[in-house]
């Protein structure tokens, strides 16, 4: 019998309540987070479809040298459950509108690794792990929903079935090593196919795509984070357009690179701290629909007076769309652009237990379609931790 994933997430969530008011064993930290977004799209001058969509996250952290003797080493796993609608279907976008809709219903393993410390500066990490909990991200991106404020649109679009990122990740290994006292250069080699436990098939062994290698270096600290990173496929793919003799797809690398800033503007720790962020990043052009993209906007904490969890950001994206990309949209009859823009303005703050987020979002060109008209969504996430 299948279990509907509406029962699957309330059990998880009653599992999830049980175990956070019992008392964790030492060396053992359990947490969960639930959240549930109502979102309204309104497209090509029609009426506005509203969905409901949600995303529960479960993880445990263990020190393992605590639990049994093992010097050094970290655990940590993370399942999620996700439910609900999907209004890109609705909005047409080619990079998304809400970063918790996913293409299918499942209950995942999203992460499993372990990570081993090597001397002082030097950590080993090793499993399914998500490449954007480290690489292409920055903290104050965080508040906002668009797909694009996560990792660049891309890489995102690489690989057999997107890269190892949300909701499925994949086999890998990665290396991150501290220099004085803000510096880092970190490398990962992982599975160019994300698959995990709860997908048809379950984790990828075989390596069979090739893999996909990433590298990153920079400063990160107080005075904000500055980085720089380069990454690419062992194996070749397809061309998003361009065919041999044979009509097959033409083989083409598949790599790119990106920058990353943030800096705050007055003091993190005093009242409304501001922090401000720019990224941008190139691919090779012809493996996907994107060339590259920048992504930019600010963050506002402690809004108001005596309301410490008060947040407001403003961000703007843009991705550029390849030129085989553009050639097939004409093939088609589309009146192409040269780009996708978009633009988020979005509210968080917290009341009794709920951290409640109104957000709206503006995108031109939907779909790199010039003729195609703006599309508008208006959105409330709901979430909850403990």
């Amino acid at each position: 019998m299948r279990v509907p994933p509406s029962k699957i997430s309330a059990v998880l969530l009653a599992c999830a309540f049980g175990a956070s008011a019992a008392h964790a064993q030492d060396g053992v930290d359990l947490s969960a987070a639930y959240v549930m977004d109502v979102v309204a799209v309104g497209a090509e001058g029609r009426p506005a479809r509203v969905y409901w969509l949600d995303n529960l996250d479960l993880t445990a952290d263990l020190e393992l040298q605590k639990l049994i003797g093992w010097t050094g080493a970290t655990m940590h796993v993370d399942v999620l459950a996700n439910i609900g609608g999907m209004p890109n279907d609705r909005a047409g976008t080619l990079q998304g509108v809400d970063n918790i809709e996913v293409a299918s219903h499942r209950l995942r393993l999203f992460e499993a690794w372990i990570e081993q410390k090597i001397g002082e500066r030097t950590t080993l990490r090793a499993g399914l792990y998500d490449l954007n909990s480290e690489f292409y991200s920055n903290d104050s991106a965080g508040l906002l929903l668009a797909p694009a404020f996560g990792v660049g649109s891309e890489i995102a679009a690489t690989g057999p079935n997107g890269p190892s990122i949300f909701p499925s990740t994949a086999l890998a290994v990665r290396v991150d090593h501290k220099l004085g006292k803000d510096g880092f250069v970190r490398a990962s080699v992982l599975n160019a196919t994300a698959r995990t436990l709860g997908d048809p098939g379950g984790v990828n062994l075989t390596f069979d795509d090739g893999a996909l290698l990433i590298a990153e270096g920079g400063v990160a600290g107080s005075g904000g984070k500055l980085a720089i990173g380069a990454w690419g496929y062992t194996r070749r793919q397809d061309d998003v357009f361009a065919l041999d003799s044979a009509g097959d797809p033409l083989q083409r690398r598949a790599r790119g690179a990106y920058v990353v800033a943030e800096r705050p503007f007055n003091d993190p720790e005093g009242p409304h701290p501001i922090a401000g962020f720019v990224r941008a990043g190139l691919s090779d052009g012809q493996t996907t629909a994107f060339k590259g993209g920048w992504q930019a906007g600010l963050l506002v904490s402690k809004l108001w007076k005596g309301r410490d969890d008060s947040q407001i950001s403003l961000g703007v994206n843009q991705a550029w769309l390849s030129d085989g990309y553009r050639q097939m949209l004409r093939g088609e009859g589309t009146h192409t652009t040269s780009a996708e823009s978009a633009i988020e303005l979005t509210y968080s703050d917290k009341v009794g237990p709920l951290t409640l987020q109104p957000d709206l979002q503006l995108v031109l060109d939907p779909g790199g379609d010039a003729d195609a008209k703006p599309v508008l969504v208006a959105g409330l996430r709901a979430s909850i931790a403990f």
